[in-house]
């Protein structure tokens, strides 16, 4: 287990403070050494077993989500992002006459609300759960939730409220209507312990961009092993084949696992970068990196100026690690905090900022002498 200050020295330093992880996460200081050593080099060698080595380095991809996440590697299936997951996921469903009904949220990120509004052309219809209606009320969810619905999309921790959902108790509610459970966890994954053996999903769609620090292009795709025979995805390719370097264009089987999924030639740069970024945070534990998270963010609300509102819950245990605040003088507080080097984004809800690992103390002071300056 790391100490916080000795932690921040494994990430590449800035001028700045840095408090965007729940948009991009900072780059571990060896990634460039990394990838140098685990892509490069074997590509540079001419050797004819690139691609053993390479898939070696996506078998290693797997291995660290597993250690995450509490789960099976070979459940794992790389993605290039969550849209491509969810679209491939969804269209693979079985078809049945009387359940055709995705249950959905006004708050989920709109990339997924493009791929499901795109589902309505393959016969699929969409019941959306209203902005305005709390997604921690497990009661719009059990009224959503019906005979017809054959899939519940569950976003762990919202984007624009950063609300962290009962994802364990929503995907027994699905399974009590014979419904598959698909779960984004893009704005969780690294900074909310996540164990998939308790919360029993079918489905769990993520990236590593953000708290993964992993950068982008390195999605993924967790099927529960005993419903992969159920699902037969239609954009494929010879890698979704169970046997890929068959090479007889009149013989395609589905491959037994999630890799089915998988689709034609594989990236391998951006999952060996994300490889290193995920080992690191299992290094020093999300539960380490939580706590930080949570010590940091308390130190900011216990000092917010009074006319700040908090719109992400106060309760930690409903919300991940990104605090959304609303100001009276919005524009006036931002250039605030940009004149004092701090880096955060604004969204419809209000300022996001996000204390990682890597966020020592004293910049939360100085964001929080920025957001009380008169």
């Amino acid at each position: 287990m790391h100490d916080h200050r000795d932690c921040s020295s494994e990430f590449a330093t800035t001028d700045d403070i840095y408090l965007l992880a729940h948009s991009i996460g900072k780059m571990p200081r060896n990634a460039v050494a990394y990838a140098q050593q685990h892509f490069y080099d074997s590509w540079q060698s001419s050797s004819e077993s690139i691609w053993p080595q390479w898939l070696n380095e996506i078998e290693s991809f797997k291995s660290a989500l597993a250690a995450l996440f509490n789960a099976d590697a070979s459940e794992f299936c790389p993605q290039t992002n969550v849209s491509s997951a969810l679209s491939k996921l969804v269209s693979s469903l079985p078809k049945n006459s009387t359940k055709r009904t995705i249950v959905m949220t006004d708050n989920d990120f709109p990339s997924a609300g493009f791929v499901l509004q795109q589902m309505q052309n393959l016969g699929f219809t969409l019941r959306v759960i209203d902005k305005q209606q709390d997604p921690l009320d497990l009661n719009h969810w059990a009224d959503a939730i019906d005979e017809t619905v054959c899939a519940v999309f569950i976003t762990h921790v919202h984007y624009n409220t950063n609300r962290r959902v009962n994802v364990q108790e929503i995907c027994r509610l699905a399974r009590a209507q014979d419904a598959i459970s698909i779960v984004d966890i893009a704005q969780s994954a690294g900074i909310v312990p996540i164990d998939l053996q308790r919360w029993q999903a079918d489905a769990v769609i993520g990236s590593c961009i953000k708290w993964l620090c992993g950068g982008p292009g390195a999605g993924y795709l967790w099927v529960r092993s005993e419903l992969v025979s159920q699902l037969e995805p239609l954009d494929l390719g010879w890698f979704s084949h169970d046997n890929p370097f068959e090479f007889d264009i009149n013989h395609f089987e589905y491959a037994a696992s999630s890799n089915r999924f998988w689709g034609g030639t594989p990236s391998v740069l951006p999952f060996v970068i994300a490889t290193n970024s995920i080992q690191l945070i299992n290094r020093i534990g999300v539960e380490h990196i939580r706590r930080h998270n949570l010590v940091l963010s308390d130190r900011l609300l216990a000092e917010l100026p009074a006319q700040a509102q908090l719109v992400s819950p106060l309760s930690a245990n409903q919300r991940g690690g990104t605090l959304v605040i609303k100001f009276d003088q919005q524009e006036r507080v931002a250039q605030q905090l940009q004149k004092s080097g701090v880096l955060f984004d604004a969204r419809e809800y209000g300022i996001r900022m996000s204390p990682h690992i890597y966020t020592q103390t004293d910049e939360i002071e100085t964001c929080i002498q920025a957001l009380n300056l008169n």
